[in-house]
């Protein structure tokens, strides 16, 4: 459903007025006609940021303050600065308590808006005192804007990087506890390889068959069992043979040789 934008109860050259849209007062952004200077803001986003709520001011050419209407300005204009501020402030709270990858993600999300909103805001307090310089409560607000923009840009570009250094940390743990287990399957191909002739010698000797070698010498069950092992050694050594590596295909195939 189309929403209208709210007309307040001010005065406003036509000028102003023709620069005004039907549906929204939009961006943030400074109108300055007929030495009236229009300062629309946004409060501070909650949550993904999608929606934003307009504040408007009003400067008259003689200096006074009105904010939505014919209500005094100044202090409401002051309260939306400090209202980003304490924004700013318990999203380092939060930052400060975050344990783990979720939490860090949590903050993220609504922070990117916060810190978009909180640029353009000072970017249109630093327009609204190039059209007014000698209004002081102005450069005030915009120096103010200035500290919060920065504050909250360090915070998100932290955020970013504490997110980053706990999915690497994540992925290293991963990645070393998949090489114990590669290294610990080694050893155990390794000893299976060392042992499984010996395994299959005795097993074919321990069956209850008369196999003719029960009255033999006791040095001939040394013997099989020297060439047992010696038939491990081998099958070991296969095993930890590394792959022989892949002749290159050949390049320019089918291309007929020079003369």
């Amino acid at each position: 459903m189309s929403t209208r934008r709210i007309d307040y109860d001010w005065e406003l050259p036509p000028e102003m007025q023709q620069r005004l849209g039907g549906s929204s007062y939009g961006a943030q952004r400074v109108i300055h006609e007929q030495g009236h200077l229009m300062v629309i803001l946004h409060e501070p986003p909650a949550g993904t940021g999608s929606e934003r709520k307009s504040a408007v001011f009003l400067r008259k050419p003689d200096g006074t303050w009105l904010h939505k209407g014919n209500n005094p300005g100044e202090r409401p204009l002051a309260k939306l600065v400090e209202n980003y501020r304490a924004t700013l402030a318990a999203f380092e709270v939060r930052h400060e308590a975050a344990e783990n990858s979720e939490a860090l993600f949590q903050i993220l999300g609504p922070l990117i808006p916060l810190s978009r909103a909180a640029s353009n805001m000072q970017a249109t307090l630093q327009a609204a005192r190039e059209a007014v310089p000698g209004d002081p409560m102005i450069t005030d607000l915009r120096d103010r804007a200035v500290e919060i923009g920065r504050g909250l840009e360090l915070l998100l570009a932290d955020t970013r990087m504490s997110l980053d250094y706990r999915l690497a940390h994540a992925a290293e743990q991963q990645a070393r506890a998949a090489n114990e287990v590669s290294r610990a399957q080694h050893k155990l191909n390794t000893i299976a390889a060392l042992t499984f002739p010996l395994m299959a010698i005795g097993a074919a000797f321990g069956m209850n068959l008369h196999s003719g070698v029960e009255n033999l010498p006791g040095w001939v069950y040394w013997a099989i069992f020297g060439a047992g092992l010696f038939m491990g050694v081998l099958l070991r050594g296969w095993v930890k043979a590394p792959d022989a590596p892949v002749p290159p295909a050949a390049a320019g195939s089918g291309i007929s040789k020079r003369k």
